[in-house]
């Protein structure tokens, strides 16, 4: 049973009742247009939150809430959704059905995560300062990390290339430099923003009575003065000039990065056979990327392709030897044209359908991916459900992934190869 509920002034309760689980599930988010101004803001503010609050005022004494609570969880969460940039907490705990007789665990789970977000601890009217330098710090090495992984540096940088003129070219957590600018009385400033004019969606997942939970979320945020901003809606792709760059780095295989663009984006009726046209294209193992550049012609050591269905790119990575560039260009561009030309065969088309369908199966696995699932699609305004998408999966026809393919269109390419910087 899924419900909507609201809670206060720009605060929306989603409620899924779900009885088969042992644990139950609540985010918190709250929702910032995705800028270059405050996305490394966005990204710090939950951890700062989650280092203390007036009752619980160090990791400590968090530590001990958590597993007075039966062991529960809490922890940030920051996600880019279109244009959008989420920032908050999930937390994982107990149903009050497996508590001892004498205990509940929701009310008090729901209390604690309201003071982590409502009343943290403060110093001189402001954030604790040793606490804002260390998640920076924290932020900063996760932030650099990512260039450790070199597919996903590669991945990023191509996104950043083909996005300067977009949201989407933001790192979803910011860029470091913006990290280490923010200062505790800044970041303070942007909290009380955020609480007083941010959309906040709530997503629960569990088996309490709604008026229960309805009841205690509305206390908490009842205190809130709020001056709700409208957010601006998910806009198309707004793409910047075609480039092809390079990077050198000190490594020992190659990674290639080709950016595409596609009109059909999760708002248009093609968006089913799209999803199965990129899968039949580069979506898994069945994909005509990985058959036939890597297993038949042993051209790369991975490869694949991904759809931003909110945005209308494609993107496809393949790790390589540095003398094979030109080769994989050539043959991901002629797949794609197979593809678009309807040639294809009907074990490569299952293949690309079943891969799709047994992701939307796995939503109903845990609690956390159904809130993933069904929080996302809330927010980007899309009403499907697992059930409604799979059939529309099931229905897509050859001659539909042919004309989805065909609109598919060559962007921009980044390519990180060996050498001396």
């Amino acid at each position: 049973m899924y419900e909507t509920f609201t809670i206060g002034p720009g605060i929306t309760l989603r409620y899924m009742q779900v009885r088969r689980f042992k644990q139950s599930c609540l985010s918190v988010q709250l929702l910032r247009p995705m800028c270059r101004q405050e996305a490394a803001k966005n990204a710090l503010l939950p951890a700062v939150l989650l280092r203390g609050s007036r009752d619980y005022p160090d990791l400590k004494r968090i530590t001990e809430k958590l597993d007075d609570l039966y062991g529960a969880s809490v922890g940030t969460l920051v996600r880019r959704i279109g244009d959008y940039q989420t920032t908050g907490f999930y937390c994982g705990f107990i149903d009050d059905r497996f508590a001892m007789e004498e205990d509940t665990v929701l009310e008090p789970m729901l209390r604690f995560v309201g003071q982590l977000l409502l009343e943290p601890v403060t110093e001189n009217g402001c954030f604790d300062e040793d606490y804002v330098e260390s998640e920076k710090k924290n932020l900063i090495s996760v932030i650099e990390s990512e260039k450790a992984d070199k597919r996903a540096y590669a991945a990023g940088r191509l996104l950043q290339l083909m996005g300067r003129e977009d949201s989407f070219g933001i790192p979803r957590l910011g860029e470091k430099e913006d990290v280490a600018a923010v200062t505790p009385a800044e970041l303070w400033r942007h909290y009380q923003n955020v609480l007083r004019e941010s959309p906040v969606e709530l997503f629960y997942v569990g088996c309490a009575p709604a008026q229960q939970l309805c009841r205690i979320l509305e206390e908490i945020f009842r205190p809130l003065q709020r001056q709700v901003m409208a957010l601006p809606g998910q806009t198309d792709f707004s793409a910047s000039e075609c480039v092809d760059e390079r990077e050198r780095m000190d490594i020992v295989q190659g990674k290639l990065c080709m950016g595409f663009l596609t009109p059909i984006t999760q708002n248009d009726p093609r968006f089913a056979a799209m999803q199965v046209a990129n899968n039949v294209f580069g979506g898994g193992q069945t994909s005509k990327l990985f058959m036939h550049i890597r297993e038949e012609k042993s051209l790369c050591y991975a490869i694949g392709a991904g759809y931003y269905g909110s945005k209308g790119l494609i993107t496809v990575h393949a790790g390589i030897d540095f003398d094979k560039e030109e080769a994989v260009r050539r043959e991901v561009l002629q797949q794609l044209r197979l593809c678009a030309q309807g040639e294809f065969t009907r074990e490569e088309l299952e293949g690309a359908k079943e891969t799709i369908l047994s992701g939307l199966r796995a939503v109903y696995d845990s609690p956390g991916a159904i809130e993933g699932y069904f929080s996302t699609a809330a927010i980007s305004g899309q009403e499907r459900t697992p059930q409604s998408h799979a059939a529309q999966i099931r229905a897509v026809t050859r001659e539909a992934v042919a004309e989805a393919a065909a609109t598919i269109v060559p962007h921009s390419t980044f390519f990180l190869e060996g050498g001396a910087p």
